[in-house]
């Protein structure tokens, strides 16, 4: 009787579930699980922090064509060649007695 006993035990003892398994796997999935949602927030982060630096790019534009030294920024011509407007500006610049980078001449216009 001893040893159907013992066969009996070891066979429904054979047939309940590992715990120390079971608890295993549960707690190697919950590491897995926070090491997922982590690298979910980093990479959350980072694209937040180079949306803020993109943003702050479009906001504060830089001066990419800046005008030349001594310039005095851009002139309108109307019905009148490059050549004869920049004789004119020299004319001018020569007569009043101030350098020609200190003018600023908005537009030369042909008077008919």
């Amino acid at each position: 009787m001893n040893k159907s006993v013992s066969s009996a035990v070891s066979s429904v003892a054979g047939a309940q579930p590992d715990y120390i398994a079971i608890a295993m796997v549960v707690i190697l999935a919950l590491i897995v699980i926070a090491l997922v949602i982590r690298k979910h927030m980093q990479l959350k982060t980072a694209a937040l922090k180079a949306s803020t630096k993109v943003d702050a790019a479009v906001q504060e534009p830089k001066n990419t064509a800046a005008a030349a030294p001594g310039s005095a920024g851009d002139i309108k011509l109307y019905d009148v060649e490059p050549r004869t407007a920049a004789m004119l500006m020299a004319i001018v610049a020569d007569s009043t007695g101030i350098p020609l980078n200190e003018l600023r001449f908005i537009s030369v216009r042909e008077i008919k």
